[in-house]
């Protein structure tokens, strides 16, 4: 019997199907039928989640209450990419931001169309109704309040 790991060098590409669950489905959702963003409410500890999700990770109770955010927040956190996700170099830098929106704990992470410092302020653009499928990047972008 052997007892040293055995190692095999090489290329193991993984595939998966994600599933974005109850809270998830709600918040795809909202936005694909009508262009805002939700989170989910604990009545218990007062807090707001975005993204949803379906138990508070304060005090585990379950959330079924959902409510709108305001579709403007601030940024936390900017970097400018040169490189997909692959390494491959991109014909144009992309932004991305973390996002937090008042009255919300958590934020968003999306692509920017202008370059932007930490604390600016942002708002979510989102694809036409009809070009809308349910996902993500049903928001285009996020652009700069002036």
């Amino acid at each position: 019997m052997t007892t040293e790991p055995i190692r095999v060098e090489g290329d193991f590409p993984v595939y998966f199907r994600y599933t974005v669950g109850v809270a998830g489905e709600k918040f795809f959702r909202e936005i694909m039928e009508n262009g805002r963003l939700m989170a989910s409410r604990c009545s218990s500890c007062n807090l707001n989640y975005l993204p949803p999700r379906i138990y508070c990770e304060r005090c585990m109770s379950r959330l079924e209450e959902y409510v709108p955010v305001e579709n403007e927040g601030t940024v936390e956190a900017f970097t400018i990419t040169h490189q997909d996700a692959e390494g491959n170099p991109l014909q144009e830098p992309v932004g991305v931001a973390l996002v937090r929106f008042p009255g919300a704990y958590g934020g968003l992470v999306h692509r920017t169309i202008d370059v932007l410092a930490i604390g600016d302020r942002v708002r979510a653009v989102f694809k036409d109704k009809k070009e809308r499928t349910g996902s993500i990047l049903d928001i285009k972008f996020f652009e700069k309040i002036s």
